[in-house]
């Protein structure tokens, strides 16, 4: 009998989104997936979502005003848990709250993490979920996202994947950088313009810049160079992001931080275009020998990479992607994960 999935979507963003929303991105890359190979699935996710698995949602639409609120997304967990008995497994990606509330019910139930485990509260959260909720498998993105907690109630590593029909392949070289990211000192957008000063190239710049922090970073460190050689197009659609990662030199991934996967390396190279980021967090794993990325020890290498970029074939990008980042392995990944936990 197939298995009957529950997958929970962060509340705050439809499926797929219309622009930011990585993990939407992957939720709804998993629903469709699991749902094409023949697997009985229920997507909870906001009601102008689009999935061809079940779906079911406690809200019209997406709350994107409301995000960072408790309520919401509790309410929206909360309904999947309520039908908990209707499930051979949950797997739970819209964070605490949600890990939490697994431990309450029978259904065996997987919780994946999307952000990092570092910082000072996060890993006393979900230490403390392992010893109110021990049932409750853990799944990683990385290996390096497991790093700050290697202890905790690991039960799966699965790395995301892309819908590679969605990201077609041009083997065409750009003449301009590019900077995918949100509008953050972690991310790095104030490093891209440094090399794109430094090397006398056009720099575009696509993000999302709505929160408060991410406003005040864009006035203060974005806004001031903005001029014929830079510039910020905003938070993009999927088919002009496509469109502007086909088309670049190059793509800049400069971050600073403990990325728990990085999806715009595999975005990058999928459509063709090599990468240059820097060695933090999960990137040795997104980006290995023979990919078409480039790793460097500090952002200030980035410049004198882009000529080695250039010899980069395209197609070598796409062919890393496909065999490594593929819908079929996640779906596999996940399934191995699933069946494990109704084991235990």
């Amino acid at each position: 009998m197939s298995l009957r999935i529950a997958l929970i979507s962060p509340v705050w963003f439809r499926v797929p989104p219309d622009g930011y929303g990585g993990i939407e991105w992957v939720v709804s890359l998993l629903a469709d997936s699991l749902a094409d190979a023949g697997y009985d699935v229920t997507l909870f996710a906001s009601g102008d979502s689009h999935t061809r698995a079940k779906l079911v949602s406690v809200y019209d639409e997406a709350p994107s005003l409301q995000i960072g609120r408790s309520i919401p997304e509790m309410y929206h967990a909360l309904a999947c848990f309520e039908r908990a008995e209707e499930f051979d497994i949950i797997n739970d990606h819209s964070g605490l709250p949600a890990a939490a509330f697994a431990g309450l019910v029978e259904t065996p139930a997987v919780h994946t993490l999307h952000g990092p485990l570092d910082g000072p509260i996060a890993p006393k959260v979900y230490e403390q979920i392992a010893r109110v909720a021990p049932k409750v498998g853990l799944i990683s993105i990385s290996m390096n996202q497991r790093k700050p907690k290697p202890d905790l109630p690991w039960i799966a590593n699965c790395p995301n994947a892309l819908d590679l029909s969605v990201y077609p392949c041009q083997p065409h070289k750009g003449d301009y950088l590019f900077f995918l990211g949100r509008m953050s000192p972690d991310k790095g957008a104030h490093r891209a313009i440094a090399i794109a000063k430094e090397t006398g190239l056009p720099l575009k710049i696509a993000g999302k810049m709505q929160d408060p922090e991410e406003k005040v970073y864009f006035r203060e460190l974005v806004y001031p160079h903005l001029d014929e050689q830079i510039e910020y197009l905003g938070e993009v659609n999927h088919g002009e992001k496509v469109e502007l990662l086909q088309n670049a030199r190059v793509t800049l991934f400069p971050i600073d931080w403990e990325e728990p996967f990085g999806l715009v390396p595999i975005e990058s190279m999928a459509c063709g275009t090599p990468v240059i980021a820097t060695r933090c967090g999960a990137i040795p794993e997104v980006i290995a020998e023979g990919s078409g990325g480039i790793i460097v020890d500090d952002y200030r290498e980035m410049s004198g990479m882009i000529e080695t970029a250039d010899e980069v074939d395209p197609l070598v990008c796409r062919h890393y992607v496909e065999e490594n980042f593929a819908p079929k392995r996640m779906v596999a990944d996940y399934i191995a994960a699933y069946e494990k936990a109704i084991a235990r």
